[in-house]
């Protein structure tokens, strides 16, 4: 989300224009889908803040949990956020910046309730470090260091979003989800880099993730192709798993 509307990115540029985010999560309630994760991705780097208004509309019309991060950077930003019904709320920067913020939320709300995301991409020697504000500022840590940090602190999850991945439909960084799952003691939901049914499959059973987010999958045709709000099939998703 950006400034109001629906959009995905690219290797977290190249924005394309995905729609109103009410009119999709009515498309997605019809697709039976799990749990809407929405991120303004704009929300702290160009320091407008939390959009309750569009929030309040898109909760308003949503049948499923949401998980919401962008521009988080207090408890009392969480209360109103989980005064308007978002069930889980993600935080990166803040948290990073104040692991004590995890702690306090967890305290407050459960650990369910928060999830910390961290955006990884690989450096001009090859190592994985996370990156915050749209992938513009390199802390330099680790992901395993700092998904252990945030699980210690009380993130009930830790959503692992692959930059380089990001919006490319070449699969999932299994090298990169399976040292971080493997690492941590809560669930790992792996995002970045989906593009078919196999690529779920392959993050589930060979990269140990205990869930997974796709983006570009769900809301346009095919790579290249323009528009359209999708959503596998409970029959396809179980179908994947069914095999040996």
């Amino acid at each position: 989300m950006n400034q109001g509307a629906l959009v995905k990115t690219v290797n977290f540029k190249n924005l394309t224009y995905v729609g109103d985010p009410v009119n999709a999560v009515r498309i997605f309630n019809q697709k039976e889908v799990d749990e809407i994760i929405l991120i303004d991705i704009a929300a702290t780097t160009d320091g407008y803040g939390i959009d309750f208004e569009t929030l309040e509309k898109v909760v308003g019309e949503c049948f499923m949990p949401i998980c919401y991060g962008g521009g988080v950077k207090t408890v009392a930003d969480m209360r109103r956020l989980y005064a308007l019904g978002i069930e889980k709320i993600s935080l990166s920067s803040a948290a990073l910046a104040s692991p004590e913020l995890v702690s306090t939320a967890a305290a407050e709300f459960g650990n369910q309730a928060v999830v910390v995301t961290l955006d990884v991409k690989k450096n001009l020697f090859g190592n994985y470090t996370v990156r915050t504000h749209q992938g513009k500022h390199d802390t330099k840590c680790s992901p395993i260091e700092l998904a252990q940090k945030m699980a210690k602190a009380g993130a009930g999850e830790v959503l692992l979003y692959s930059i380089d991945r990001d919006g490319t439909w070449e699969g999932f960084d299994l090298k990169l989800i399976r040292e971080v799952a493997n690492a941590i003691s809560v669930p790992l939901i792996a995002c970045g880099g989906a593009g078919s049914l196999e690529h779920i499959r392959a993050a589930v059973v060979n990269g140990n993730a205990a869930a997974v987010a796709i983006g570009s999958m769900a809301v346009f045709q095919a790579k290249g192709m323009g528009v359209l709000i999708k959503f596998p099939s409970r029959q396809e998703q179980e179908a994947i798993f069914v095999k040996a």
